[in-house]
């Protein structure tokens, strides 16, 4: 089994004793809980009437829900959760978002689901990082996600496994010109008028995961290996590979409340210079979170592989671990059409406020504020980026 703490005691103790929302809820509307026994685990909720998604400023949701639950013993098992987030949004963005990550008892199994419908009108700038590009094009086209990962323990924290992976974008069009994108990208691959870019495919993964609690990760270490191949099989647009390799680490400063430097830094590749256009690596869009790049506008910069990386320093405003604050910066860099070389650094930066919702659970209300040189953003979300 794997010596990790209970699901009441995934946040680091704080010299007071914890308050959430929910507390002050209870106070406000004289609420009694029914008592629970030693042996009911629960199931803790939280939620937001409205959220941005995908690392987008003015995607507003209608909802967002995250439930928290222990499938095993809380000393040996990690909190499994589900994120419901039906998605409505200014500029007419539409759909729903199906998230969860099971963490069966003690550990032995770490089952991932990602399931979306979605209406995505959307901004693009074409391939590479020139930093003056200044021209876009409007894109509208609906997106189909279906992702089912399951990863075995092999020994403590590290697990590997493997996974369906299947995205269909279709309807696509630019202002009713059907090579309208063709024409601006100079990308010749899924980039035809009411063309269907279709790629199912299987990844082999590897995983070492000690953080204790996705939503609010402690102390500890993360590390993600994603090989995906797009066989040619019916259906398949076009077969193509890629490779995702994500890091974190988690650097505490104190034994008590939150005052810690979170690291991250992701290399996402693809391994020939076919693959559909949409499913090229791009800012904003990262395969499993969609959370890089606060301060820049998802899908700002493109290419066939970026590199990122991102600091944010996290600590308590109040003992009671009610309120807490972050500071962060990244930066990224994505290969350019013709040389592929990594010629483009683009930094970004900003702060944000953290309201603890569920003490038991550990999530927090997210408040960030984004910039970087040509534009500001604010992000709402449940949990912590990264």
């Amino acid at each position: 089994m794997l010596p990790v703490t209970g699901a009441a005691q995934l946040v680091t103790p704080h010299p007071l004793a914890q308050k959430d929302l929910i507390d002050i809820g209870k106070k406000l509307f004289v609420f009694k809980p029914r008592p629970r026994s030693e042996n009911n685990r629960g199931i803790y909720f939280s939620f937001l009437p409205a959220s941005t998604q995908a690392a987008s400023p003015s995607g507003l949701s209608v909802t967002a829900t995250t439930a928290a639950f222990c499938l095993g013993e809380p000393r040996s098992t990690y909190l499994s959760t589900v994120t419901f987030a039906p998605y409505v949004a200014t500029q007419g963005r539409l759909g729903f978002a199906f998230r969860s990550n099971f963490w069966l008892s003690g550990n032995s199994w770490d089952i991932l689901g990602d399931t979306r419908m979605l209406y995505y009108p959307q901004d693009t700038w074409g391939l590479g990082g020139r930093p003056e590009g200044s021209q876009r094009l409007s894109l509208n086209y609906k997106y189909v996600r279906f992702y089912q990962t399951f990863l075995r323990r092999i020994k403590p924290y590290f697990f590997a496994g493997m996974g369906i992976l299947i995205d269909a974008h279709y309807d696509m069009e630019s202002q009713g010109d059907s090579l309208l994108l063709r024409n601006f990208t100079h990308y010749p691959y899924g980039t035809a008028g009411s063309e269907t870019s279709m790629s199912t495919g299987f990844s082999m993964n590897l995983l070492y995961d000690a953080r204790k609690n996705t939503e609010n990760p402690m102390p500890g270490y993360y590390a993600n290996f994603v090989f995906r191949e797009n066989p040619p099989i019916p259906g398949n647009t076009i077969p193509w590979r890629s490779i995702y390799l994500d890091t974190r680490k988690y650097i505490p400063f104190s034994r008590q409340g939150q005052n810690m430097l979170a690291l991250w830094a992701f290399y996402w590749s693809v391994l020939e210079s076919h693959a559909p256009y949409l499913e090229l690596p791009s800012i904003g869009w990262d395969p499993y979170q969609q959370r890089s790049g606060r301060g820049f506008p998802q899908n700002r910069y493109r290419g066939s592989s970026i590199l990122y990386a991102e600091a944010e320093y996290r600590r308590d405003i109040t003992g009671n671990g009610l309120l807490g604050f972050v500071v962060f910066a990244n930066v990224n860099s994505v290969t350019q059409p013709l040389t592929e070389q990594l010629s483009y650094v683009h930094p970004a930066g900003g702060m944000g406020l953290r309201v603890k919702f569920n003490k038991k659970s550990g999530t927090n209300i997210a408040i960030d504020y984004g910039m970087s040189e040509h534009y500001r953003g604010f992000y709402l979300n449940l949990g912590e980026t990264f």
